[in-house]
């Protein structure tokens, strides 16, 4: 046998006659590829295998294996390309990875972003619902002070000291702040309902982000169980690769004749037969369970993804319905406000409308009533007149306009003098006796008479064609709100102790004038 194979080595490895012989290492390589070939005729059975050996000559046997060492060369040649393309594609999925990794933090960056603006508007939708609950405390105030003024009978709002005349223009200021504060509370609910879109719109976009980044990392996931498989072949590959050469080189030392050497290597064909189809049967399970456990993912994602896109929307019709809900209640609210506002309004319009009718029926009483005094005062005069003289008043009693001053003493201070705090003096100033008698300057009807702040008992005659007379530092008052009284008639006395001063001012239409020159234009301002 041995005579055979050196017989049958030049002719089937030799190209022309008188050329060297292969190098060891190529023979070693053509045993490996030889007991590759081997192991690939798994059609034919073992008995027959073993009868032909017999039958075949070495010449023959060594052809065989030679073909055999050629058809595994190409072999390896073909697990190397393989090898090749799968690094290739390694280094394919590799980049797709990084750029999948950069798609995936560029999208937290841009979400991390939008909770920012997020939180940023939410920050400003809480100040502007602040400002808009203080707009609804001023307008609930507003209001209420309406509904307080509305409920003042017309009498009441009259003896007000502030007068008809201030009672009018604050209820019309008040009037036109209603639609001005309405306008308000309206342009802050309209900006409020805009922000609360926009946080809407924020929020879907969070979510469509949250739901790429899902997807993202299951597609990254399911491409590094490919990259995982890919390499587990690779490596399957070269572990092939390297086990064919060690299993030809084995062979090749061990065997003492080509016949043992086709004998193991017919052995090592049909074992490694054996876990080639082992090996493909556990590969075919775990490629059909590893798809059934990525289809079993994909159908829980899909599910997953449904279920979270119906709770969305449940969650977005919720969503919906209040603000619906609290659009509405708003809106009726409103309604109710501005249905109280202008029945407040018309009836304040009908009060203050009231009040100046009785004002001017109170007014033309007034007038008539000291036009009716005057008359009177005349034909006492004239009777006086045509009576016997009476003795002179003391020394002050009596101005040369025919007014009465209200007591008899020394002008201390008089009509735009400095009194003693250095301020311009808008009457006069009196120092009587104590216990003095207090009379009226001219005729005419008692609006004030008491206490009032720190000017002490205090007296106002309303003398008619907007005169009145003001009395200041009373011991005693002697006469009461809405008694008529005459020119010279006792009202009240001084105070009992002391060196009591009194204090008389006259004022025509709230302008003081000066009381020695009589009714007649205002001669200036003081401090009063």
């Amino acid at each position: 046998m041995e005579k055979g194979a050196r017989r049958a080595a030049p002719r089937g490895t030799a190209s022309a006659p008188g050329s060297p012989p292969p190098p060891p290492h190529v023979r070693r390589a053509a045993l490996r590829l030889g007991g590759l070939l081997l192991a690939g005729l798994l059609a034919a059975p073992a008995g027959a295998q073993e009868a032909g050996k017999d039958k075949e000559s070495p010449d023959q046997a060594l052809k065989r294996v030679e073909q055999q060492l050629r058809a595994d060369e190409a072999r390896r040649k073909h697990l190397d390309q393989q090898s090749q393309v799968l690094q290739k594609e390694l280094e394919e999925l590799r980049g797709r990875l990084i750029a999948l990794s950069d798609e995936e933090r560029a999208q937290e960056e841009e979400l991390g972003e939008l909770e920012r603006t997020m939180e940023a508007l939410k920050e400003e939708e809480r100040a502007q619902a602040a400002r808009l609950e203080t707009e609804r405390h001023q307008i609930a105030e507003l209001l209420a002070a309406l509904q307080r003024l509305s409920r003042i009978p017309p009498e009441a709002a009259l003896a007000r000291p502030e007068g008809p005349v201030e009672t009018l223009r604050s209820a019309l200021l008040l009037r036109d702040t209603v639609p001005a504060l309405r306008a308000r509370a309206d342009a802050l609910a309209g900006t409020l309902n805009r922000l609360a879109g926009v946080r809407e719109r924020l929020e879907e976009q969070r979510a469509r982000t949250l739901a790429a980044q899902v997807a993202l990392a299951n597609r990254r996931t399911e491409i590094a169980g490919l990259v995982a498989r890919r390499e587990e072949l690779s490596r399957q590959t070269d572990e092939e690769r390297i086990q064919v050469g060690r299993k030809m080189a084995s062979l090749s030392d061990q065997a003492s004749d080509l016949r043992q050497l086709m004998e193991r290597i017919e052995a090592e064909r049909l074992e490694a037969e054996r876990r080639a189809a082992a090996e493909a049967a556990a590969r075919i399970e775990a490629a059909r369970l590893e798809a059934e456990r990525i289809e079993a993912a994909r159908r829980e994602a899909a599910r997953v993804e449904a279920a979270r896109i119906e709770a969305e929307r449940a969650e977005a019709r919720r969503q919906e319905n209040e603000r619906a809900v609290a659009a509405r209640q708003e809106a009726e609210r409103q309604a109710r406000e501005r249905r109280l506002a202008e029945q407040q309004a018309t009836q304040q319009k009908m009060a203050e409308q009231r009040a100046e009718r009785e004002r001017l029926a109170a007014e033309q009483a007034r007038q008539r009533a000291a036009e009716q005094e005057t008359r009177q005062e005349e034909r006492r005069q004239q009777a006086l007149a045509a009576a016997p003289r009476a003795p002179e008043p003391p020394s002050g009693a009596a101005l040369s306009n025919g007014m009465r001053l209200p007591v008899g003493g020394r002008v201390v201070t008089g009509f735009g003098g400095k009194d003693p705090y250095g301020a311009t003096s808008r009457g006069l100033t009196i120092s009587t006796r104590p216990g003095a008698a207090v009379v009226s300057p001219l005729a005419g009807s008692v609006v004030f008479a008491g206490p009032f702040r720190g000017y002490g008992r205090i007296l106002i005659v309303e003398h008619g064609n907007g005169y009145h007379s003001l009395i200041a530092g009373l011991g005693r008052i002697d006469t009461a709100v809405g008694k008529r009284v005459a020119s010279g008639e006792p009202i009240a006395l001084m105070p009992t102790d002391g060196a009591p001063d009194l204090y008389f001012e006259l004022r025509r239409n709230g302008q003081p004038v000066d009381p020695q020159s009589g009714p007649g234009t205002p001669k200036g301002k003081g401090q009063g």
